[in-house]
């Protein structure tokens, strides 16, 4: 679940330690097989409701463990009613799920966060679409895929936030699309949002320098129009002011002494692009 920058504390960062890591692995590769879980249900003519249901099932019965939104309550925002966000089509983030049904095309974004018995968290989201997408729709959720994946081939010691920042900025833009800047990435472990803040946009060599140990997620917003936004009656759901399509990819990233590792993976998981396995083979 994304973060308004006014979420975050004043920038108190939880460097994490050995066992934080290793409940870390656990809860984030349990919040991706709630992904690789619902895969198949997500076709033309399911509620966003009934996926709901699904994985908060899948989470208590199976997993054990707990939906972080569900009930979730920041200084301002009502109780959110649901177990995942469902963000559809021009819906950026924070979709509540109920009775819309997915139509053929329809695109559409599953965020999980699960919390464990041990109290961590795992927090990543996917792209989907539902029967046969466009080919406007399939080139946004690629290119914002690929954003993604520009943001944490970035990550090292030494590195600065804003290093994150800018490649995806500039991977959108060269695209033709807008990346959202009320939202961002953020720190997580025994809480939900942690500082630092992941902007999504940025200049190279600005902001916090990057730590061994630090956890976080970066999860670009990416619209195929404008990068303005509106935000419903309901508080929750944030939508694009144009109402051009929006994706969103989300991973959770940790630091490790000599770059990154992705602690969001599970057997389902998409392979990275090829620029990043090339650059790794090289």
């Amino acid at each position: 679940m994304a973060s308004p920058p006014l979420f975050a504390s004043s920038m108190s960062i939880h460097i994490k330690n050995a066992d934080d890591i290793a409940q870390m692995r656990v809860a984030c590769r349990l919040a991706s097989e709630v992904l690789d879980y619902i895969t198949p249900f997500v076709k033309p003519g399911i509620t966003t409701g009934e996926l709901d249901r699904l994985c908060h099932a899948y989470m208590r019965d199976v997993q054990g463990t707990v939906p972080a939104p569900l009930n979730y309550a920041p200084p301002g925002y009502p109780p959110f009613p649901g177990a995942i966000c469902t963000s559809v089509n021009d819906v950026i983030c924070h979709g509540i799920p109920g009775e819309r049904v997915l139509k053929s095309g329809d695109a559409v974004n599953l965020d999980i966060t699960v919390i464990t018995k041990e109290g961590y968290y795992g927090d990543t989201s996917r792209m989907f679409i539902a029967g046969e997408g466009s080919i406007l729709a399939k080139r946004l959720a690629q290119i914002t895929f690929e954003c993604m994946w520009k943001g944490i081939a970035q990550v090292r010691p030494g590195a600065r936030l804003g290093d994150i920042g800018h490649v995806i900025q500039v991977h959108a833009e060269a695209a033709g699309y807008t990346v959202v800047r009320e939202y961002c990435g953020h720190g997580i472990g025994k809480n939900f949002h942690e500082d630092p803040q992941i902007l999504h946009y940025g200049r190279p060599g600005t902001g916090m320098e990057i730590q061994p140990g630090m956890i976080f997620t970066i999860e670009p917003m990416v619209n195929a129009g404008k990068r303005d936004i509106r935000t419903m009656p309901d508080h929750w759901t944030v939508k694009t002011r144009d109402r051009s399509l929006s994706a969103q990819w989300e991973h959770t990233i940790l630091v490790t002494e000599t770059g990154y590792d992705v602690l969001t993976v599970s057997a389902g998981t998409p392979a990275p692009p090829s620029f990043v396995t090339d650059s790794v083979a090289a």
